[in-house]
């Protein structure tokens, strides 16, 4: 089922018939993974803004160096894409318009997305705060046939729906649609501390967010790939919605939360795999402040 693999010597993984959880570099492993065997992949690399994720930290050089590591996994993932399959990736805002134009010259942008999102907590006092950030989806060029469920992710349409206003433009006139394809600005709200989808991981994807990806860009039994799997947020909702999940993270922690969140064990090397809802962060501003005030930071994110 996941026979997706040129060799699997070296692989750490554990699998189940609807997920597989690998241990390893992403570069590394997506090397070993076969062209065009891919439906779907959902990426969301380190930002290189050297945020703490365990037993790595996204450092680099300068400003290059991070944007040649991006091409590198880009063109990778991209190589393993289906030749009707979809991929969305992340990044930085400040780094994305570099990513944006490397992959409009070499591949096609179908979208550009931006998440936003309310924010609890410290904000700058210098400059407006951070309030989103941005998503490619790209496929391979643009005659591809590629995967869009609209019906699977319709909206409620305001004017329709509340307003219940009436189109005087057709004969006769009728009321508006009540739903809608979503537009290119999303809202959804950060997973933060102590939501019952949260995970122990400094930048962890709602929910939400996937299921509108999975399920627009995706069928039942495909294969949905995230190289950067971090919380498993990824492989936790297609296995929910019937897909086929891989993920790959380097960290065993979130190796280990891939294993539990997909079901495929409860216990791992004779560790009863529990959910961990301890705040993690090395935001070091946010933690001062609230440490300096008195204050246990509950909410910043």
């Amino acid at each position: 089922m996941f026979d997706i693999f040129y060799d699997e010597n070296g692989v750490t993984k554990q699998i189940n018939e609807s997920s597989c959880a690998i241990l390893g570099d992403s570069h590394s492993v997506l090397k070993q993974i076969r062209s065009k065997s891919v439906d779907l992949i959902f990426a969301d690399p380190p930002y290189g803004i050297g945020k703490d994720f365990g037993v790595t930290k996204d450092c680099f050089a300068d400003v290059n160096e991070y944007l040649e590591w991006c091409k590198s996994w880009i063109d990778e993932c991209m190589r393993i894409l289906k030749v009707n399959g979809t991929m969305y990736f992340m990044s930085s805002t400040q780094y994305m318009p570099a990513l944006d134009r490397y992959v409009d010259e070499k591949y096609y942008v179908v979208n550009r997305i931006v998440w936003v999102y309310d924010s609890s907590g410290v904000q700058s006092k210098s400059k407006f705060g951070s309030l989103y950030e941005p998503i490619l989806m790209i496929t391979h060029d643009k005659n591809v046939l590629y995967t869009f469920n609209y019906k699977d992710i319709l909206v409620e349409a305001k004017t329709g729906a509340e307003r219940k206003l009436i189109d005087y433009r057709k004969t006769p006139p009728q009321p508006y649609n009540t739903t809608k394809v979503p537009g290119n600005v999303w809202e959804f709200s950060r997973v933060r501390y102590k939501m019952d989808e949260y995970e122990n991981h400094p930048s962890q994807k709602p929910e939400a967010l996937l299921e509108r990806i999975i399920l627009a860009s995706s069928n039942k039994g495909e294969i949905v790939l995230d190289p950067f799997s971090g919380s498993f947020t990824t492989s936790a909702v297609a296995v929910r919605l019937g897909r086929l999940a891989v993920g790959v993270d380097v960290n065993p922690d979130y190796y280990k939360i891939g294993i539990r969140r997909t079901n495929i064990a409860l216990e791992y090397d004779g560790e009863l795999l529990m959910c961990d809802k301890s705040r993690k962060t090395q935001n070091k501003s946010k933690r001062d402040h609230f440490e300096d005030s008195g204050q246990l930071a509950l909410n910043w994110y």
